[in-house]
Order: C-alpha cells, then sequence, then structure tokens
C-alpha cells in the first residue's frame, strides 16, 4: 500500500526547513514541506491572515491531487492545519484524500494562549524592522528545553531573522487572536496531537483543553526532553510519532482514482461528508453496546462477511444503526430493533453455551441451526424464541451487509459510482449513457489499494 504524503506546515517564524531531519527519518514517505507566506523563501509575499494561509494549503492539495495525505502542523502551522481538516470533514470539494493530522506543539483554533508580556516583547522586536540577531537568539533559545547543537541553531536564527515584519506582526496581532473554535467545531479525522515536554503556553495541558476537544478521534502525547521547537529537539522521536500516525491511518485510504471522484465536482458536499464519514472510526460508546456484544457482533460480521477485514469496526457502526431511528420497519413478531438485538445476543450465547468461545466451524453451525428455526429459548421474555431467533438472525445479515456496502471502500471494491451525479450546482449531471456497459469518462474504473 502506498503511504500517505505528509505535508509539512511550519511555527511562526520558521520555514519548511524545519522539517528536514524529521524528513530524513521517513525516507519512505513522500512528503512536502511548505513555507507560508511571509515566511522562509515566501517572505516577499508579506502577510497572510489565518483565512488566506488555509485557502493557500487547501488549494496546495488540490494542485498536487493528493488522494492520501496526512498533515502535519507545528505552532502556527496547527492551527491551519485545524481549519483545513475541518473543511475536508465538511465535505469540501478536493479535500478527500486527507486522512489524518498531526498537531505538534499547535496552535489552537482558539485565541492561542500567549502571555501578555511575551507578545508584547516580540512584536517590539519588529518596531524598526525585520527581527535582530539577538533577539531571534532569544526567540530560538528560550523555545528549547536544551541548547541546539550549533548549525541547527544558526538556521532556527537565520528563518527567524528573514520573517516579514508584516507577517510576525500580522500573526501576533491578529492571527494567534482570531477565534475560529465554533466553525471549526468537531473535526471526524483522526489526529495525534503532540506537545512538549517543557512546552509553557502550548505544553499537554493546553492541548488537551484547547485542541483535544475538537477531534473525539484524538490522542495526545508527549515529546520527552523538548519545549517547543520539537521538529529541531527531538526530530527522531517526531519522526517515529509520525509514522505511527500515518500506518494507523493509511488503513482508511480508498483508491486513487475513487478519491478524485468523490473530491469532484460530480458530488455533493453533504454527500461527500457523509461518506467520509464512513471511513472514520466510531467510538465504542457510541454504539451503544457491551464490549461482549461489539465482540460477538464482530463474530457474526466474520461469519456473514467471512472476508471482512473491518469486522470490529463494522460492529460498532451496526451498533450505532440499531441504537438510532432504525430503518423504518421490523418483524412483527420482534420487538424493536435495540431490545431484539439485545435478546438475540443474549440468547445466542445461552444456546451455545458460549459462542464466542467456539471455533468457527461450530458457530457456523449453530448459525445454520438458527436460519432453520431450530434454535432458541422458548417462553422466556430475556430471550428469542427459535422463531423470532430466526427473524432475528435475517435481519442481523441484512443490516450488516447494508452497513458494509455504504462503506466506500466497499463501494470503490465494486467500482459503484451512483454518488457521482449530483454536485452542488443547480443542474445535476446525472448519466448520459445508461446501456449495459457502456460506462462514460468521468466513470471510477476500479483501482487496487495494493
Amino acid at each position: 500500500m502506498t503511504r500517505p504524503t505528509l505535508v509539512f506546515l511550519h511555527a511562526l517564524g520558521a520555514s519548511g526547513r524545519e522539517w528536514d531531519l524529521v524528513r530524513r527519518h521517513l525516507p519512505d514517505h513522500p512528503s512536502l514541506a511548505l513555507d507560508l507566506p511571509g515566511f522562509g523563501e515566501r517572505a516577499c509575499d508579506g502577510y497572510a491572515d489565518v483565512a488566506a494561509m488555509a485557502d493557500n494549503l487547501a488549494n496546495t492539495i488540490r494542485a498536487q491531487r493528493l488522494t492520501a495525505c496526512v498533515l502535519v502542523g507545528h505552532s502556527m502551522g496547527g492551527k491551519i492545519v485545524t481549519l483545513v481538516a475541518a473543511r475536508a470533514t465538511a465535505g469540501e470539494e478536493g479535500l478527500a484524500g486527507i486522512l489524518g493530522v498531526v498537531l505538534v506543539a499547535a496552535s489552537p483554533p482558539a485565541p492561542e494562549p500567549i502571555e501578555d508580556d511575551r507578545r508584547a516583547q516580540m512584536m517590539d522586536w519588529v518596531a524598526d524592522g525585520q527581527v535582530a540577531h539577538d533577539d531571534a537568539e532569544i526567540f530560538v533559545d528560550t523555545n528549547c528545553a536544551a541548547p541546539l547543537p550549533h548549525r541547527l541553531r544558526e538556521q532556527a536564527i537565520a528563518d527567524v531573522e528573514r520573517s516579514c515584519r508584516e507577517a510576525w506582526l500580522g500573526w501576533l496581532e491578529r492571527g494567534s487572536r482570531e477565534d475560529w473554535a465554533a466553525r471549526v467545531g468537531e473535526v471526524g479525522v483522526p489526529a495525534l496531537i503532540l506537545a512538549g515536554a517543557e512546552d509553557g503556553d502550548l505544553g499537554e495541558a493546553a492541548q488537551r483543553t484547547l485542541n483535544l476537544p475538537h477531534y473525539p478521534n484524538g490522542t495526545v502525547m508527549t515529546i520527552d526532553d523538548a519545549a517547543h521547537l520539537i521538529p529541531y529537539e527531538q526530530p527522531e522521536a517526531l519522526a517515529k510519532a509520525i509514522a505511527g500516525h500515518s500506518a494507523a491511518v493509511s488503513a482508511a485510504s480508498l483508491p486513487a482514482g475513487f478519491v478524485r471522484l468523490l473530491g469532484s465536482d460530480r458530488v455533493s458536499h453533504r454527500t461527500r461528508a457523509a461518506m467520509l464519514a464512513r471511513t472514520r472510526p466510531v467510538r465504542r460508546e457510541a454504539s451503544g453496546w457491551s464490549d461482549a456484544e461489539l465482540e460477538l457482533v464482530a463474530i457474526l460480521i466474520a461469519q456473514v462477511l467471512p472476508d471482512c477485514d473491518i469486522a470490529r469496526e463494522l460492529a460498532r457502526r451496526v451498533g450505532v444503526a440499531v441504537h438510532g431511528p432504525g430503518d423504518g420497519w421490523r418483524f412483527a413478531d420482534l420487538p424493536p430493533d435495540p431490545e431484539a438485538w439485545e435478546r438475540g445476543l443474549a440468547t445466542l450465547d445461552r444456546i451455545a453455551d458460549g459462542f464466542a468461545g467456539l471455533p468457527s466451524d461450530a458457530q457456523r453451525h449453530w448459525l445454520h441451526r438458527i436460519d432453520a428455526g431450530e434454535a432458541g429459548t422458548a417462553d422466556d421474555p430475556n430471550y428469542l424464541s427459535p422463531t423470532q431467533m430466526a427473524l432475528w438472525f435475517a435481519d442481523v445479515r441484512a443490516e450488516i451487509v447494508r452497513q458494509w456496502i455504504a462503506t466506500p471502500a466497499a463501494m470503490a471494491a465494486i467500482g459503484y459510482d451512483g454518488f457521482a451525479v449530483g454536485g452542488d450546482g443547480p443542474r445535476k449531471q446525472g448519466y448520459t449513457r445508461t446501456a449495459a456497459d457502456d460506462t462514460e469518462q468521468w466513470q471510477h474504473i476500479p483501482e487496487t489499494t495494493a
């Protein structure tokens, strides 16, 4: 499987060069290290506000046609990454390939917690022009847990010195103070949120308070022997964490052609957002079931769909459906879905004397008996009768398949493209050719991810 492209965004006063050592420890990962407007090689571009920087990142992803990527944002860059990840979650065109984010000592969507005295000091550094060498030294040294090696220190200082005065002031006066928290809301993209153990304003506590609540699929991790300039201080540890997260989220990657179609203007924002939500983890508690019940459902899925490699994740999705508003109907001889499933799972476990512990062949044998109406518990309101169990198992199979076929991975596997027939405009594209095997140029040709 092709590794996702890592897209790196730097901190205030830095450039894409701050990621050089990190990228060196990730030789097998394709990557881009961008310079934001006003910094690095783009210092002459002047100040770009937060919205413009987010547009810049989103447009880069589209221009590069990235169909599988992980966004990595450090400090100032972290705020930009979160804004773009939120836009991807909302279904924005061309961003369907964003699989995950890594936030490194990241500025939050809410105003960044910077002490007033330190903010004033940093703004005073550019009162008469660019940041002076002595002030750049102070900036770099105070943001590190220990002195950097000479070459790295000089590189970091040089980036601070060449930062555009307008961009430096723009971030401190406005960008870092902008409050995007309400507009960002919850971002479904899986996130690894990293903090330096010795960081002050943006350490672990700040990350848990200001960034983690936006990421229901987020995890916070601390990098030892580091303060704020983690890419310089602990590049190897940082690279290892990024690689682990990239590997974890790559399981949700889809064939490139399918992602391009999903991200095209033939798909509405609402449809795209709904489909992308189905590629992201469901929290265990959202399923409405206990761990034991989830295990039983995952085993049932493995029996109904023997080649399914997402049985546990699919079990959570089935749970959400069962405990949600429902699909509008049920067998008259069965109670409402949540109760029917609870009693059906309990009956299955009881009649098999521990269904989960049986060999696969024995499990299959019991399911054949249930399907034939030969197994159940009669005259007990806590369980289902043989007749009810046969009906329940029919509903089980239907719900499992319904949830599986609704996943983009299943759609990609069978070459389904019916979701791409109406974008956000008033005129819906639809199909112009409808005969068997008469496909149109836009239609997705199935690709493998292996």
